[in-house]
């Protein structure tokens, strides 16, 4: 009988939804949000809504499974090694399905290419792409980006804690054409002003001929964990369409936010 009371409270009434493994969730996105340094239970509590012991236990729980890491000098949490093994198993079906129509939708609206490339531990890889069917471009699938030298890159820097965005510009930056911004501080610049309007430009950074706008795809604590793209030669994507295409590709990357949400 006690573990019948035990499974009806879990359940949470008629929706189904276990509140024990909601609070887990909840607590595992908001040590995931917490990186690179982690965050203290009582501080996990706090963003979570939950009481300090109640935080304690599920986090203890999902430390024995590997799934969150203490520090035992600090006593911050971070994400565990399980986690990362189960992440490396997941696909994007699930996305690219949810996302492939509104990348359509904004490729007929602009006559453009239109691309969804996705936040890994080392950068960005593109997962799914729209081409005009009159228009010749290169295929980016699988193909993974230089940050500082493509809008795609530049969105996702913009938007990631500086201290992660230069962790993840550590090598010296390359210089593919005479507009490659290769300059830290130049970069920096651009950064900052690419946040402020909201989506980034690319003109003729990494092949000289490709002009583009990007914006992120946001999830929890406006943290980027993919990036849309709208891109083409630069007769058709001059430098005067980056504002109105701008403007759709954010409003794009906000509608892959919301899909995402549903999967």
């Amino acid at each position: 009988m006690e573990n019948a009371v035990e499974i009806t409270d879990e359940k949470g009434g008629a929706s189904g939804r276990v509140q024990s493994l909601e609070r887990a969730i909840s607590l595992l996105e908001a040590t995931a949000d917490s990186a690179p340094d982690g965050e203290t239970a009582t501080n996990l509590a706090g963003r979570c809504g939950l009481n300090r012991a109640t935080a304690w236990r599920l986090l203890s729980t999902m430390e024995q499974y590997g799934l969150v890491e203490r520090n035992p000098l600090t006593s911050r949490y971070t994400i565990g090694f399980a986690v990362a093994r189960m992440a490396s198993a997941a696909g994007f079906d699930g996305l690219i399905r949810r996302a492939h129509g509104i990348l359509r939708q904004v490729s007929e609206q602009t006559g453009e290419t239109a691309n969804l490339a996705v936040v890994q531990q080392l950068g960005l890889t593109y997962i799914d792409e729209v081409t005009p069917p009159v228009v010749l471009s290169a295929k980016w699938l699988g193909r993974q980006a230089p940050l500082h030298a493509t809008s795609t890159g530049k969105a996702l820097l913009a938007w990631l804690p500086p201290e992660e965005a230069e962790s993840l510009l550590a090598e010296p930056l390359s210089t593919y054409t005479d507009t490659t911004i290769s300059d830290r501080a130049r970069l920096r610049t651009e950064l900052a002003e690419t946040r402020e309007r909201g989506y980034s430009v690319c003109a003729g950074e990494m092949e000289r001929n490709l002009y583009g706008v990007s914006a992120p795809v946001l999830g929890n604590h406006d943290r980027p964990f993919a990036v849309v793209s709208i891109w083409g030669p630069r007769d058709r994507v001059p430098a005067s369409r980056f504002p109105a295409l701008g403007v759709l590709a954010r409003a794009a990357a906000d509608d892959v936010a919301r899909a995402a949400r549903a999967i």
